[in-house]
């Protein structure tokens, strides 16, 4: 039984309506948060089968992602009850890739070329380098395989660039050239090169650019706002100048500059196809009223947008709610604490997230949620304690500590590299196994009776020195400064400085937090009395946080970064980390370009939630291993006063006196709490930090924490269950 093209339409709203029953050549699906971009997408292309008379062969929809991709093949299927075969629908890469595969021969590939993942695509960069015979300590492989990675996106190819005499950039087009060149001799596409082959497939076959543009009548475009150069580049020639372009995006949603999305795209479609028509999707189906006016309100400071205002036919809900931190200590108690009590009122964990600006920022998080043993997962992501970074700097650690860790000797003793071969460690781990003795043992037996090469022997004598050197500077050194040391030492910073700008900046954010939690950790009595040193008590807490898993059944608090937290929701969203400098990151605070982009980050936060948002912020926040204090993010300032209830702190201080981000942590007004065992104002006494003054204390219990300026050693948050603290 065909289906009526009218109960297509019947359930849409009006606006949506208009969008899917169009009969303009191009169109631009405004697409605000919540307001049903996908369901556009799906019965437009079964309005375009049912009512048009359009056979599937001549539709093509691009997608970002193989999820996206597959729930709109099925919603299609489903909605015109059977399977649409003939129809393309896939990602970006998928479609290329088809596209290549069906035209090898004219692409100049072999039939069955081979696919390079990153990994592979990296081994490759390396023996390039390797050929050119260039340093690759001076020329990292992970920045030569970003660098080529983002001029095909630009849709570029070396002898298309002009170095502008700068040498770097002509040292990269040399390896991107010998790397173009390898990759064409052996048939080998990575996945930058699966789009700018397809297109050029097509830009220089004029047969075969016909014949797809004869085929692809109706174009759809999931997420346009996400695109860069060589994906416009690669929908505007499949359409040509007579088929019919339906963009779909919001452009208060481009987050993602950062690798290699244009805005610019959805803001000049109009441009581009002067007739096309504009509809405006505002009716939101998400959230509350009161959740859509803070949002509205913060994307409406940006300058370069298209403009909408998104409502709602529920009512207003509650009022926001904004809470305002003594520290980052204090911010995790609260938002855990929070959590603990919905989850006791009938709340699920699975309906609760945490989203945080920087990966980093889950470490306290992680701890408090595993002292009240809720169940959490980091969302597209891993715990903190799992970080490779954080797993490399804890590897030393423990060698440090017991030479006799195996385990830990093999991920370090050439992390970074540093000459020992895998042919070295072969012989290292048969030694060990023949004398029964530990891996550190057998490197020295071999060392020392000639066995290993002159190079080997020598590398691995600075590694077994260096460990010595670190373990002899720890009897004198706080395990912050040894963990600083660790990093500086063994070349882990200047290693991880080599990858991409942006994966490089979470790594040492993720080490200054490991700083962090050095600097904050205490021992436990116990502990004490059993002699252990605080780089045992230490490394043992890790174990047991790390080794600590949850039941994957039971519902689980959500953790995750803001960006990828787009696409998701929530009937309760925290949003941490509301400060200048943390967000907005400092390093977009001063370019216009940047803040917009930071500023649609907060809208994309925002609009997460669906009947609760709480936003926090910090007055003072531990910033490798020092506390510091902040201002309220300016976002938090963009929100009017009448949505929200101030829980504590005020986000509209008075103009500062001072410049930049941080200042030191001077004054806090905590109000009075006579029940607590200290005193704002009361000067103590601490055994390792001298005299102080009370400034402020948080929870209750076994998790107060007491918030003190010392004398010499400046703001500490401390544990009142272990500082005993000496009233002076």
């Amino acid at each position: 039984m065909s289906l009526d093209p009218h109960s297509i339409i019947e359930n849409l709203n009006e606006t949506q309506a208009q969008a899917v029953t169009t009969d303009a050549q191009h169109a631009l699906v405004l697409a605000g948060a919540g307001s049903g971009k996908t369901r556009v997408l799906v019965h437009r292309i079964a309005w375009l089968i049912t009512a048009e008379f359009v056979s599937p062969f001549s539709i093509l929809a691009v997608t970002f992602t193989n999820k996206a991709a597959a729930e709109m093949r099925n919603r299609v299927a489903h909605m015109l009850n059977r399977e649409v075969r003939d129809l393309w629908i896939g990602t970006f890469h998928s479609i290329a890739l088809r596209l290549l595969q069906i035209n090898n021969e004219a692409a100049g590939l072999p039939r069955n070329f081979q696919i390079l993942d990153n990994d592979d695509q990296y081994r490759l960069i390396r023996r390039c380098l390797n050929e050119l015979e260039l340093d690759e300590k001076q020329w990292p492989p992970r920045t030569v395989q970003a660098f080529i990675n983002d001029q095909k996106n630009e849709g570029l190819r070396p002898h298309e660039i002009d170095d502008m005499g700068d040498f770097n950039i002509s040292v990269f087009l040399k390896v991107y050239a010998h790397y173009d060149a390898h990759c064409r001799r052996a048939g080998l596409v990575d996945f930058s090169e699966m789009l700018i082959r397809a297109h050029e497939l097509l830009l220089d076959n004029d047969d075969l650019q016909a014949k797809y543009q004869q085929r692809f009548s109706h174009v759809l475009v999931d997420e346009f706002q996400d695109t860069n150069a060589i994906q416009s580049a690669f929908i505007q020639i499949l359409a040509g100048a007579d088929n019919s372009v339906m963009v779909v995006g919001d452009d208060d949603q481009s987050i993602y500059a950062w690798r290699g999305a244009r805005v610019d795209h959805i803001l000049d479609f109009q441009t581009l196809y002067p007739k096309a028509e504009q509809y405006t999707l505002e009716q939101n189906y998400r959230s509350t009223q009161t959740i859509l006016d803070a949002a509205n309100a913060v994307i409406a400071n940006n300058q370069k947008r298209l403009g909408k205002n998104l409502w709602s036919a529920q009512s207003a809900g509650e009022k926001i709610q904004v809470y305002g931190a003594h520290s980052d200590y204090d911010e995790a108690y609260f938002v855990i604490d929070h959590i603990d009590n919905m989850i006791a009122n009938t709340t699920k964990a699975n309906e609760i997230a945490i989203l945080y600006r920087s990966n980093a920022q889950s470490r306290l998080l992680e701890e408090n949620l595993l002292k009240r043993n809720i169940p959490y997962q980091i969302y597209g992501g891993l715990r903190f304690f799992e970080r490779m970074e954080i797993k490399d700097v804890l590897a030393y650690a423990r060698l440090v500590n017991n030479r006799q860790d195996d385990l830990g000797f093999e991920r370090v003793i050439n992390t970074p590299t540093r000459g020992i071969g895998q042919t070295t460690v072969n012989r290292i781990r048969n030694q060990a196994q023949m004398e029964t003795i530990s891996l550190w043992q057998a490197a020295g037996q071999l060392s020392q009776t000639g066995q290993l090469s002159k190079r080997a022997a020598g590398s691995l004598g600075h590694f077994c020195s260096l460990i010595d050197e670190l373990e002899h500077n720890s009897k004198n050194q706080s395990l912050a400064e040894l963990f600083s040391d660790i990093i500086e030492r063994s070349g882990l910073k200047d290693h991880y400085l080599k990858e991409p700008p942006e994966k490089a900046q979470t790594r040492l954010e993720n080490l200054d937090e490991l700083i962090n939690a050095a600097e904050s950790f205490s021992m436990t009595e116990e502990e004490t009395a059993l002699g252990l040193t605080p780089l045992s008590a230490f490394l043992s807490q890790v174990s047991l946080d790390a080794g600590d898993t949850d039941n994957l059944d039971e519902p689980h608090v959500q953790l995750m970064t803001l960006h990828s937290a787009k696409g998701l929701e929530f009937p309760v969203v925290f949003i941490v980390g509301l400060e200048q400098g943390l967000f907005p990151h400092i390093q977009s605070m001063e370019d216009p370009v940047k803040l917009q982009e930071e500023r649609r980050l907060a809208y994309v936060g925002i609009t997460r939630a669906e009947k609760q948002l709480i936003l926090c912020y910090a007055t003072s926040r531990r910033i490798r291993g020092k506390m510091s204090a902040c201002l309220p993010s300016q976002f938090l300032r963009e929100v009017p006063k009448e949505l929200i209830n101030q829980i504590r702190g005020n986000i509209h201080p008075p103009k500062p006196q001072f410049s930049g981000y941080h200042r030191p942590a001077t004054s806090f007004n905590p109000g009075t709490q006579p029940d607590l065992p200290y005193q704002i104002g009361q000067t103590v006494r601490h055994s390792r930090f001298g005299e102080g003054v009370v400034t402020d204390m948080n929870g209750k219990g076994d998790y107060l924490q007491v918030l003190v300026q010392f004398n010499d050693a400046g703001p500490k948050v401390l544990a009142a269950k272990y500082a005993k603290l000496e009233v002076v």
